[in-house]
C-alpha cells in the first residue's frame, strides 16, 4: 500500500475513540459523494470543523476490469470501518473510491493521518489478499485547505472542488462564448473611448504630479495574480493605511454607511478620503477610473462581468467561505454587486451575489448584466437594476443566495480588502 500525504494536511484531529456504525453503509455513486463533498464544505465554512477527504485507487499496472474489482471491495470495507457521520463512495467510477471523515478536531496532523491510516489499514490488510494490499495507495486531503496565495493555482487541491470542476467542464462552450465577448466587447470599446482616454490622461496630468495610471497588484481567478490598471484618482505617496482600517472593518460587519446622494440609507465607502484629487472624485463618482480595465479584459486577466478582484491583504484575512468567489469566476469590470445594489450592500451579501452569478452565469445573463451597468453608474452609488433583480430571482438557482453560509465571525481584524 502507498501512502501519499500531501502538504495541505495541516490540522487537527482525533477520532480514534469515535464510534464505528456496526453496519454497512451503502456506498454512494460518483454523483452523491461529489454532492456530499459539497454540502461538507459548506458545514465547514459555518461550523470551522475540518473533515478530511480520503481517496484510494489501485495500481495503474493491473487491468481495468481488475482495478473496479479490487476497488469495490475496498470501497466495502471503507463503508463498513466509517462513522455513522462519515460516507464513503466512488469518486470517480470505477477507478477512485473516497471516504470523508466529518468534524475532526485535533491537536497536530499528524495524530489525524496516524489514527485514520492506521484505522483504514488494519481493516483493508485484514480483509484483502496480500497483493491487492499492495496495489492500493491512499492520499488524503484536508479541507479548509492552506492556499498560500504566492504560489499561483487552484486554493490547495482540486480533489475537494469535484462540483466546480464539473460544473466547468459542462460551460466549457459558454466559456469560450465568453471570452469571445470579452476580446470583441473590451477591443470595441478601447477604440470607441480612445478619445475619453485622451481627454482624462490630459486632465489628470495638469492637476496633479504622477502618472495617468496606477497600477496594482490584485489577485485574480485560483490566487494568480495581476497588474490591475486604473486612472490614477488619488495624490502620489499616498499611505494605505485609512483604507486598509476601514477594510477590516467592512469585511468584519462594523463598517458604518455613510449618506450619499441624500439617501438615508447611506453607503458602504471610506468618506471624506483626503488622498482622492479633485478629478479623482469625478472619475470615482462616474466610474471611469475602472475604464483602463478594459485593457486586463483584453489581456485575459479579467472578464466583463464577474467578481471585483481583491487586493492581496484583503485575501488574508477571508473567511473560509470568502475564498469561493476567487475559485469559481474570473474577476470581472462589472458583475451582479455593481447592478444589484453596489456600495449599499454589505460585504458578506457581495460575497454571496459573486457566488450566485457564478453559479448562475451564461452569455445571456452576462449580457444583462452589461446593458444594466451604464443605468447603475450614472444612478450613482447603490443603484439597484430590476431588470437583473428579476433575472436573479426568477432563476431556478435562486435559493443559493439563501444557502450561503452565514460564518461565524472571526475577532475583528478582517483585514480584506474592500471592492474598488
Amino acid at each position: 500500500m502507498n501512502l501519499r500525504q500531501p502538504s495541505n494536511l495541516t490540522t487537527e484531529g482525533d477520532i480514534s475513540d469515535a464510534p464505528v456504525s456496526d453496519r454497512h453503509q451503502s456506498a454512494l455513486s460518483e454523483t452523491e459523494f461529489h454532492h456530499m463533498i459539497s454540502l461538507e464544505r459548506k458545514r465547514t465554512e459555518r461550523s470551522r470543523k475540518p473533515f478530511l477527504l480520503m481517496l484510494l485507487n489501485a495500481n495503474g499496472a493491473l487491468a481495468k476490469d481488475q482495478k473496479k474489482e479490487l476497488l469495490a471491495k475496498a470501497l466495502s470495507l471503507l463503508s463498513a470501518c466509517t462513522r455513522e457521520t462519515d460516507a464513503a463512495g466512488w469518486y470517480k467510477n470505477g477507478s477512485v473510491v473516497g471516504a470523508m471523515f466529518t468534524e475532526i478536531a485535533a491537536e497536530d496532523r499528524n495524530t489525524i493521518v496516524g489514527t485514520m491510516l492506521g484505522r483504514v489499514s488494519e481493516h483493508l490488510r485484514s480483509n484483502l489478499s496480500h497483493q491487492q494490499f499492495d496495489q492500493v495507495s491512499i492520499s488524503f486531503y484536508l479541507f479548509p485547505d492552506d492556499w498560500d496565495q504566492q504560489i499561483p493555482g487552484p486554493p490547495g487541491t482540486p480533489m475537494l472542488y469535484p462540483d466546480v470542476a464539473r460544473r466547468n467542464g459542462e460551460r466549457k462552450s459558454f466559456s469560450v462564448i465568453k471570452r469571445a465577448m470579452d476580446i470583441t466587447g473590451s477591443a470595441m470599446l478601447l477604440a470607441a473611448l480612445s478619445p475619453v482616454f485622451t481627454m482624462l490622461a490630459l486632465a489628470i496630468k495638469l492637476t496633479s504630479k504622477g502618472p495617468v495610471f496606477f497600477r496594482q497588484e490584485r489577485v485574480g481567478q485560483y490566487g494568480k495574480p495581476f497588474v490591475l490598471l486604473k486612472f490614477r484618482s488619488m495624490y502620489m505617496d499616498s499611505d494605505a493605511a485609512a483604507h486598509m482600517d476601514y477594510v477590516r472593518q467592512l469585511i468584519a460587519g462594523e463598517a458604518e454607511r455613510h449618506p450619499a446622494n441624500g439617501n438615508g440609507e447611506g453607503v458602504y465607502k471610506l468618506a471624506g478620503d483626503p488622498r482622492i484629487t479633485r478629478v479623482g472624485s469625478l472619475l470615482r463618482r462616474t466610474s471611469m477610473d475602472e475604464l483602463p480595465q478594459l485593457i486586463n479584459v483584453l489581456r485575459g486577466d479579467m472578464s466583463l462581468v464577474g467578481p471585483r478582484p481583491p487586493i492581496d491583504y484583503e485575501v488574508d484575512e477571508y473567511d473560509a467561505w470568502h475564498l469561493r468567489r476567487l475559485l469559481e469566476a474570473k474577476p470581472g469590470l462589472t458583475g451582479l454587486w455593481q447592478v444589484s445594489g453596489r456600495s449599499r450592500v454589505s460585504f458578506d451579501d457581495m460575497v454571496r451575489l459573486d457566488l450566485l452569478y457564478a453559479k448562475t452565469w451564461s452569455p445571456w445573463l452576462d449580457l444583462k448584466i452589461l446593458l444594466q451597468t451604464p443605468k447603475a453608474v450614472i444612478a450613482g452609488d447603490g443603484a439597484v437594476s430590476f431588470g437583473v433583480a428579476f433575472f436573479v430571482t426568477n432563476h431556478p438557482m435562486k435559493k443559493i443566495a439563501a444557502t450561503v453560509p452565514a460564518p461565524q465571525r472571526k475577532p475583528a481584524s478582517a483585514e480584506d480588502g474592500a471592492p474598488a
